[in-house]
């Protein structure tokens, strides 16, 4: 009896190493933390033709895995392939100044190992402010098969502009406080991006911004956190925040308002009594991703859902032409 106590007390414990060097694996990160926040130059040939009218798109592209985004699902490489040269097409076409982006993938296995940012800066974007928040060995969903968890997950923002930029800051926001560690080992970083745009000798300050997506509360203090510093950088340069911010106004109580109550912001292709919605891009039925700018400083032009780039991601780009003051 003391013997079976023994080998079970023993298998028990070497199960349970083994469990904690398997949980310690699979939640380290693949590269080091200075990597996460990086400001790129290219030396691509760029399209430049704006007669001092400028635009700007924020799309949240989940990865490029169109309405399987967050679903249980077999995610193919001709999905990937597919989308990278639909969205290449889309951004040919409407050949944006600036494009801040949300859920794009670093050669990520999940995506095939294709470095999606890389690709889309090829159409011409000289400078490239990535912040990776989402750096793991293993990522425990989709549920099944399980052999699809292994492999590594690096993925974040980027924010492509044909314009020079520069003293770029990765801000991460504040997490969940009642997220069980388990869970939170292998939770992203909610981020806040803020670079300086420079245009006509002007400093333009550039917010890209991907929210909590799952706790209102949180997400109501990383909006409240935002709006400051949104308030701060408009005080001396024109400002502009944008992004996935999965709040919609008509959620109780909805977060999206702690913006919407600002002074001197104006939002792109948005009325309170009259919007048309982003997400999802199947059957858009809430509207999650916004453009603000500073009324004072920058001349509001035209702005639309870009509904035309379809199911490339689960959900639509937002575009805003615009002029300096």
């Amino acid at each position: 009896m003391k013997y079976f106590f023994a080998l079970t007390l023993k298998t028990v414990l070497v199960l349970l190493i083994i469990l904690i060097a398997f949980f310690l694996w699979a939640s380290s990160a693949n590269l080091n933390e200075e990597k996460y926040t990086k400001l790129i130059v290219n030396k691509h040939k760029s399209n430049i033709d704006n007669d001092s009218i400028y635009s700007i798109i924020t799309y949240n592209i989940g990865y490029l895995s169109g309405m399987t985004n967050n679903k249980t699902v077999e995610k193919p490489k001709t999905l990937f392939v597919s989308n990278l040269k639909k969205v290449i097409d889309r951004v040919k076409n409407s050949n944006p100044d600036i494009f801040a982006l949300q859920e794009i993938d670093y050669n990520a296995s999940r995506s095939y190992g294709v470095n999606q940012e890389e690709a889309l800066a090829n159409l011409g974007y000289n400078y490239v402010a990535r912040g990776i928040n989402w750096d793991k060995r293993y990522l425990p969903f989709p549920y099944w098969p399980p052999n699809r968890h292994f492999g590594k997950v690096i993925s974040g923002q980027s924010i492509l502009s044909k314009y020079k930029m520069k003293e770029y800051k990765r801000v991460v926001l504040e997490r969940v406080e009642e997220s069980p560690f388990f869970r939170d080992a292998f939770y992203l970083d909610r981020l806040l991006q803020i670079v300086k745009v420079e245009i006509e000798g002007k400093e333009i300050v550039l917010m890209n911004v991907h929210l909590e997506a799952f706790d209102k509360n949180t997400r109501t203090k990383q909006l409240k956190k935002v709006g400051h510093l949104f308030q701060e950088y408009a005080k001396s340069n024109p400002t502009i925040l944008l992004g996935d911010f999965n709040s919609d106004p008509k959620f109780k109580d909805a977060a999206i308002k702690t913006i919407f109550n600002l002074s001197n912001i104006g939002s792109a292709a948005f009325l309170v009594e009259n919007y048309e919605n982003t997400f999802d891009s199947e059957k858009p039925n809430k509207r999650l991703d916004y453009i603000f700018y500073t009324k004072k400083t920058i001349e509001y032009i035209e702005g639309k859902v870009l509904n035309e780039f379809g199911q490339i991601s689960d959900h639509l780009p937002v575009e805003m032409k615009f002029k300096l003051r």
